[in-house]
């Protein structure tokens, strides 16, 4: 304490609760909803294929946005957990056996791409509320979930999530090989990084970047799938290089957690909207034991 500072300490019971919380539902959303908050997610700037927006809600006031979207065809974390999805097991998958695993991943699974809270509502129990709620209501069986801050935050596991063992990313030791060629930073300081690379010499940065840019291409597989595909390099040529550095992070660093909940609400009916205090009321693997 000194003449500008007074600090008090006041106790708090250790079964105290955040008192809004018996007033805060979640319900389907749009993506307005999504918009309201977007900027305070780190992946901010692309939403995955195939949306469903649900949104946290408190007098009115969306305070947290949650996004399922349509899973990937392929996932490493998938074909471990699901071994009976593993493609190409035998070296005989035909054409009609990978139709059949598409059509079983699109009728029976989502992928949680997608939640943020506002920050003056973090750190009081509502993002894994959130999260166990809104997976009940979509009707999906299973729903999916790959984050590296779960390493951290263990909000997904509090929702029910059960996660498989970390792995370093495959393009580790070659993206370390990267950085090391043209980068003297610290290849995880974004900002370092960029102001290395901004202050080089104009014919010095274009050869940095059009390696990097090269890499990422090579060996981004989100960039040769879906209707990426289609595109060739046009978009990775056209991207900012902020974008380049950040997915270059995400692609090399990056140690992603695979996740899945079994949805026991699957194939009934629940309300569309539900507070978050229900989620207190059952195990996060038993069905809501409210009325729809």
């Amino acid at each position: 304490m000194t003449e500008d500072i007074f600090i008090e300490r006041r106790s708090v019971p250790s079964n105290h609760a955040f008192s809004l919380l018996k007033e805060i539902y979640v319900e389907r959303g749009t993506k307005d909803d999504w918009n309201l908050l977007h900027e305070l997610h780190y992946k901010a700037e692309k939403i995955p294929v195939g949306p469903a927006f649900y949104r946290c809600v408190l007098r009115g006031q969306t305070i947290g946005v949650g996004m399922l979207t349509v899973s990937k065809m392929l996932s490493s974390g998938r074909n471990e957990v699901f071994a009976h999805l593993r493609p190409n097991q035998s070296g005989l998958d035909t054409r009609m056996m990978n139709q059949h695993r598409a059509d079983w991943v699109n009728a029976n699974m989502r992928t949680n791409s997608r939640l943020v809270l506002d920050t003056m509502y973090r750190g009081v129990g509502i993002a894994y509320r959130m999260q166990n709620i809104m997976c009940r209501m979509s009707g999906w069986r299973y729903i999916e979930f790959q984050s590296s801050m779960s390493r951290f935050n263990p909000f997904a596991q509090k929702a029910g999530f059960r996660f498989t063992k970390p792995k370093r990313s495959a393009n580790y030791e070659r993206g370390v090989e990267l950085f090391t060629r043209y980068i003297v930073s610290n290849p995880n300081d974004y900002v370092a990084v960029m102001e290395e690379i901004e202050a080089m010499p104009n014919h010095v940065r274009e050869n940095v970047v059009q390696g990097l840019r090269d890499f990422y291409y090579r060996y981004s597989s989100m960039e040769k799938s879906g209707n990426a595909r289609l595109n060739g390099t046009k978009r990775v040529d056209e991207m900012p290089i902020g974008a380049l550095l950040k997915n270059l992070q995400q692609l090399i660093f990056a140690c992603p957690l695979y996740g899945v909940y079994i949805n026991p609400d699957c194939g009934r009916k629940i309300p569309e909207r539900i507070p978050v205090l229900e989620f207190d009321k059952q195990g996060v693997n038993e069905p809501l034991r409210m009325k729809a």
